[in-house]
């Protein structure tokens, strides 16, 4: 049977497909703007006669259809490897959870500790002629969740960017139980907020530390944002690129011919990523460009690929900082906001690189919904928070107020150096809680 032939016969309704599933069970949606959308409100007009259904995705770019059943919770329980706004708010309704990972062990998971499915629903581009789905922009860990899943339905959309890759970025049609023509929906965006004087300033201070012929990874957030539009417009030449997620800056580095690729020890002129979300140009960009190369994120964020490339630049947010150097970049206190991603496997990868640089910015101070002015420099994390970098781990700070390299300094050093990045309104209480912790020398500067 050619593959034409097995198209027809696997092809279906979307109301037909999602009958297989049953209470009780695991349901894959897969990753961020690959979650399925036909499927998603064919199942979730079944929330009556399902119970317990588990879900699972993460980085939600708009809000599942089995987020709006009456009492969710009794129905559908979504299980997020990496929150997104959309997420986050879902909590509240008790149907909404967070799984912690290490992004780069995500198909790990899958494959060596059984976290099987019993049904991945996900989309996917048009077969090609040699029956292969592209995944998009988001192979991730979705070969992995193949694998280990009883049954496999695919949703095609036309509009999904075909992205080439080297490996673990198509699906064939032997391997799908189950084809269903979506609408073709549009791309969801993900536009970055626009860059503030505070990120630019931040930005200006990363920038400065980079060298022609680096390797870039950048992380979500304005400030990253802010970086990539400084390296657009600076003179830096022969950069590379190789991150988990792929965003609009990468793009406006390319287009003003920052971005060669030439100089990389790996994938040489190749722009390696696990997955993608933003501006439909950004798509587009994408879209059969053999510039780019989709990866599994065991490749992407292998700390091992990482320490391989020199000059490996890695540039990535934080929620919070302690004066002993620990970060936090995915809840604040016991709220939590997004997740543990790669963020750890890109800064010990960047420090291992020959040459490489983490750096962890925020800006030095935020506003609560009441308007009050807090900083971000904490004498020690918000109960609850969780560690996602340690303190043995932090490479590179960065606010507004400055940038310092913290690696191999005593409780001390680190606390005058962290202080020193901080907002001056803040810098004598913080002081005065280093020296109650007894991480404050007597000849500081003060």
């Amino acid at each position: 049977m050619d593959v034409k032939q097995m198209y027809e016969k696997k092809l279906c309704s979307a109301q037909e497909a999602v009958s297989i599933v049953k209470s009780g069970d695991w349901v894959d949606y897969g990753w961020c703007s690959g979650h399925p959308r036909v499927l998603d409100e064919a199942l979730a007009a079944r929330y009556e006669e399902l119970h317990d259904v588990k879900l699972r995705g993460g980085v939600c770019l708009w809000r599942p259809a089995v987020f709006d059943v009456p009492d969710p919770a009794e129905h559908f329980i979504w299980n997020s490897w990496h929150m997104s706004g959309v997420e986050r708010k879902h909590i509240a309704t008790g149907a909404c959870f967070y799984a912690p990972i290490r992004y780069s062990e995500l198909p790990r998971y899958y494959r060596d500790h059984i976290i099987g499915n019993d049904v991945l629903m996900i989309q996917v581009t048009e077969m090609d002629e040699h029956g292969y789905f592209n995944l998009g922009p988001n192979p991730s860990h979705l070969m992995a969740a193949a694998e280990n899943s009883k049954k496999i339905i695919v949703e095609v959309n036309k509009n999904l960017p075909r992205c080439y890759g080297g490996f673990e970025e198509s699906l064939h049609i032997s391997q799908v139980d189950m084809i269903v023509e979506g609408r073709d929906d549009p791309m969801a965006e993900l536009a970055s907020a626009a860059a503030t004087d505070i990120d630019m300033k931040v930005a200006e201070y990363i920038t400065a530390q980079i060298p022609d012929g680096a390797c870039i990874q950048l992380g979500i957030g304005g400030m990253p944002n802010a970086v990539g539009k400084l390296i657009a417009a600076s003179d830096l030449k022969d950069l590379g690129v190789h991150t988990e997620m792929y965003v609009d800056a990468f793009v406006e580095m390319t287009e003003s011919g920052r971005v060669t690729g030439m100089k990389k020890s790996i994938d040489k002129g190749r722009q390696c990523f696990a997955f993608a979300a933003g501006t439909q140009k950004m798509y587009d960009f994408l879209n059969e460009n053999p510039k780019v190369m989709a990866a599994p994120v065991n490749y992407t964020n292998d700390i091992r690929v990482l320490s391989s490339i020199d000059n490996f630049m890695s540039i990535n947010n934080a929620v919070e900082v302690d004066l002993f150097g620990q970060i936090s970049s995915e809840s604040s206190g016991t709220a939590h906001i997004s997740g543990a991603g790669g963020q750890l496997d890109f800064v010990l990868g960047a420090y291992l690189s020959r040459g490489g640089k983490s750096f962890i910015c925020c800006s030095s101070t935020f506003k609560t919904k009441d308007g009050q002015v807090k900083s971000r420099i904490v004498p020690t994390l918000k109960a609850g928070s969780i560690v996602t970098d340690t303190r043995a781990n932090t490479h590179m700070l960065v606010t507004e107020y400055g940038l310092v390299d913290v690696k191999g300094m005593t409780t001390w050093q680190k606390a005058e150096a962290i202080i020193s990045i901080a907002h001056p309104d803040f810098r004598d209480e913080l002081i005065k809680e280093a020296e109650k912790m007894h991480i404050w020398k007597k000849s500081n500067k003060r």
